[in-house]
């Protein structure tokens, strides 16, 4: 998985650059990125925090509700490690900061993004499934088995990004953590390298597995709108409409990022290049990273077209809000009756 670094991933295999050093603009570095990334944090913050709130209240009741909340969990805790790329992007924070960063938060950030990955494509699976077989009971449509399938995600993506925060195990100093890779054994830049392949391995495969699905959904959508057509009834074709969002969200999100991500490792890995397009190719990488991000944002979406008990607990919440506002003011009632009155 990668790292916040702002330079190379990796360089060769002793970890020096095969290059000489090239400057980049500081500007982009040191305030776009963490004024981009700072509103993606206090949205997602706001977002996943009302979202987790409502899910703690919702029963399990089904597999689509057992991976939104776990969307839910992994999308809050990479929100959380927002505030220290923010810091250490921005120059505000300490060296020492930037050498946690490296070792902890950031392999943090990419676990949770590469499990929101994944969910998302279990989700559209089981979207799949409801659509084309809906009186169907596979052993994946049972709630022990989504939990079980949700649990072994999590526990692979740890195992898989455990090494790369145990072999980032040199010493750390101002100028060792300007670049992630530098912290990193002989090892552990081999390992990482070996993680970046899987987990680009690993999104390829579920979008194309996606793209499958939706062709069968699409096809479905639209046998049930020429159907619909005939009755006059819609509400069925909007129902299955609707999860389009999944692939809409995934896409838009992860799809520029893993483009992008294939000529910047090369960029870094494979001998000398022109210093102006490695900047090209680290602004639109970090572009990307930052589009990657906004999925804490996006997948909220997902919850309010899909999850009917997800809006009604929001809506509960929001009337319950709204009848204490009218119970700790019932001096207003009256006063206007009175103006009505006298007028």
């Amino acid at each position: 998985m990668g790292e916040f670094a702002n330079g190379s991933i990796i360089s060769n295999s002793s970890g020096t650059p095969s290059s000489p050093p090239c400057h980049r603009d500081t500007r982009i570095i040191h305030l776009v990125f963490p004024t981009l990334y700072t509103f993606v944090f206090l949205l997602g913050l706001s977002l996943n925090s009302l979202a987790f709130w409502a899910f703690f209240h919702i029963p399990s009741t089904s597999t689509f509700i057992v991976y939104l909340k776990n969307t839910v969990v992994s999308d809050f805790i990479m929100t959380l490690m927002l505030p220290l790329k923010i810091l250490t992007d921005s120059g505000l924070g300490p060296w020492q900061l930037k050498a946690f960063v490296c070792r902890f938060s950031a392999v943090v950030f990419y676990e949770t993004m590469y499990i929101s990955i994944v969910l998302l494509g279990l989700i559209a699976f089981d979207r799949f499934l409801k659509i084309v077989r809906p009186f169907g009971k596979f052993w994946v449509q049972n709630v022990t088995s989504a939990k079980i399938l949700a649990g072994l995600v999590w526990l692979f993506f740890f195992v898989l990004s455990l090494p790369n925060m145990i072999l980032s195990n040199r010493k750390a100093t101002p100028r060792a953590v300007k670049k992630c890779a530098s912290l990193k054994s002989n090892f552990g830049l081999k390992w990482h390298e070996a993680v970046n392949y899987i987990c680009q391995f690993i999104f390829w495969t579920i979008l194309v597995l996606m793209l499958l699905f939706y062709i069968v959904i699409a096809k479905k959508v639209y046998e049930s709108y020429t159907k619909t057509q005939r009755k006059d009834n819609k509400s069925q074709q909007k129902i299955k409409g609707k999860v389009f969002i999944v692939f809409t969200v995934f896409f838009l999100c992860f799809a520029p990022f893993h483009f992008c991500r294939v000529p910047y490792t090369l960029s870094q890995t494979r001998g000398r290049m022109d210093c102006r397009l490695q900047n090209q190719l680290f602004v639109a990488k970090e572009s990307t990273l930052w589009l990657a991000t906004t999925n804490v944002c996006m997948d909220p979406l997902i919850y309010m077209f899909l999850c009917k008990p997800f809006v009604e607990k929001i809506l509960c919440r929001r009337s319950k809000m709204l009848m204490k506002a009218t119970h700790t003011n019932p001096t207003h009632e009256p006063d206007t009756r009175a103006s009505a009155t006298e007028s």
